[in-house]
């Protein structure tokens, strides 16, 4: 045999040589072989933490979002979208130019349906003039950096779907939660903090759907906060009886037991969640009071977010803890406030509404301005729908995904501007439609990501938050000066 090194002849070897000069080598490739498994035993013992910071697809200003969900459906009209010639043909019935096949309300009749105009008054507000209803004294103060899209839609009149839709861009359950993609996609600033919070100061429709992670992992799903006094997550505190030393090893052998569980059922992300949960409980019992304790507020902050008045308080605790979260890296905050659901005297609901978020609302954002925060942070506010600009009973409105209105802030947004229209009625988006689809996109884009890329293999197909739609030129005017 030739050498391929210097072309001499190499002597033959015997089998009993060949045995003895190749033996290191198989044990060596042996030990490489159980190094291995011993490696891929570990992995799945400790798996890479999915909640580690990720770079975003693009260069992006928001990295963390607040969204103020103001549930039952706000009336545009009453709102962000003024319509005058609604007002001037108050109680008139509506004009059949209006009534068509796919025009479904959920309580009215359109051949019966009787128009209502506001009560309420519009005026300009800022150097840019935008016009928001007198139901936002103090949120109109900072006109200049809202920009209300007036030409949202969808296609659902029901509470249920509606929700679903806005919430995770899906009309059926399921799905994974917008805050659960952000998180997907982004992963976590905060390390002793859930990175995806929710607070409501009442009831929640459709329950953890609106906040659940869906097919993506365990991990992702959204964490339920209480807002009113005293500890934030029940059950946070260790029984007093419980050393610190004792409580580690404890969950040490809890997590042994669980991981032991996990690695016989690799598919359950529910188990690995768990495993984490135990180990951020275990770091919330330092973090989380020292940031539910609003009295390290100045007195004049609590009062500036309404803390203290009955009529705000509870609204105003969301708002006040959700800018200490942020400052400490949480990335997606969701703060539902209860209930816009005007079926009967809907200029009074909303008065109760709005006097109970617009106080707290105008002290974040000037706070966050004031701080720093407020480029860094995305501010949406939105329904689940809008409502008719006819009336139901002698006062309300029913609901009315045709045509209805949200706002952004902060993040890059370039505020004071009005963008998209509805008719003259205020019943149908007709300029610069914006499905929710494409608000989902546009969220998305102010913070980074692609929506086209952030997608997440299951049942055999790629899913993503916009479903088969979502487009993104909303994101460019809103960007624009």
């Amino acid at each position: 045999m030739r050498s391929a090194f210097c072309g001499r002849v190499a002597p033959a070897l015997s089998r009993r040589e060949a045995i003895e000069k190749s033996g290191l080598g198989l044990g060596a490739m042996a030990l490489g072989q159980l190094l291995g498994l011993d490696a891929r035993a570990s992995a799945k013992a400790a798996p890479a933490d999915p909640l580690a910071p990720r770079r975003p697809h693009f260069s992006a200003k928001a990295k963390s979002v607040i969204l103020f969900f103001m549930q039952g459906g706000p009336s545009q009209v009453d709102t962000f979208d003024p319509k005058p010639a609604l007002s001037r043909l108050d109680g008139q019935s509506l004009p059949a130019s209006f009534r068509s096949e796919d025009l479904n309300l959920q309580f009215i009749k359109a051949g019966q349906a009787k128009l209502m105009g506001t009560r309420r008054s519009f005026r300009r507000h800022g150097q840019s003039g935008l016009e928001i209803s007198d139901l936002f004294p103090n949120l109109s103060r900072h006109a200049d950096g809202l920009a209300v899209i007036r030409s949202c839609f969808h296609d659902s009149f029901v509470h249920g779907p509606a929700l679903l839709l806005m919430n995770t861009g899906h009309i059926r359950m399921g799905f994974p939660s917008m805050g659960s993609w952000v998180l997907y996609g982004l992963g976590s600033e905060s390390s002793n903090l859930p990175s995806f919070i929710v607070m409501s100061d009442g009831g929640i429709r459709s329950s953890k759907s609106l906040f659940g992670s869906g097919f993506l992992p365990a991990v992702y799903q959204g964490t339920l906060l209480r807002a009113e006094g005293g500890t934030l997550i029940e059950n946070l505190n260790p029984p007093e009886q419980l050393s610190g030393q004792d409580q580690r090893l404890l969950l040490a052998k809890i997590n042994e037991w669980n991981r032991q569980h996990v690695e016989s059922r690799e598919d359950d992300s529910r188990l690995t969640a768990r495993i984490r949960s135990y180990e951020l409980a275990f770091r919330m019992q330092m973090e989380a009071p020292e940031v539910g304790n609003l009295s390290k507020e100045t007195e004049a902050v609590r009062r500036a977010y309404g803390v203290e008045d009955p009529k705000t308080a509870k609204f105003a605790r969301m708002c006040l803890l959700s800018r200490r979260m942020v400052e400490r890296g949480v990335r997606f905050i969701q703060l539902i406030n209860n209930d816009w659901d005007g079926h009967s005297e809907c200029d009074d609901n909303h008065v109760k509404n709005a006097a109970a978020t617009d106080v707290p609302i105008a002290a974040l954002i000037a706070d966050l301005r004031q701080r720093g925060l407020l480029d860094s942070t995305l501010l949406v506010w939105a329904g689940e729908f809008g409502r008719t600009p006819v009336m139901q009973g002698s006062m309300g409105r029913d609901h009315s995904p045709y045509g209805f209105s949200i706002w952004m802030a902060g993040g890059g947004v370039r505020g004071g501007k009005a963008i998209g229209a509805t008719d003259d009625l205020g019943f149908r988006a007709v300029e610069d439609k914006v499905h929710v689809n494409d608000i989902h996109g546009t969220i998305l884009a102010l913070l980074g990501m692609d929506h086209l890329k952030l997608t997440f293999h299951f049942q055999g197909r790629d899913f993503r938050l916009t479903d088969v739609g979502g487009h993104t030129n909303l994101a460019q005017r809103l960007v624009r000066a």
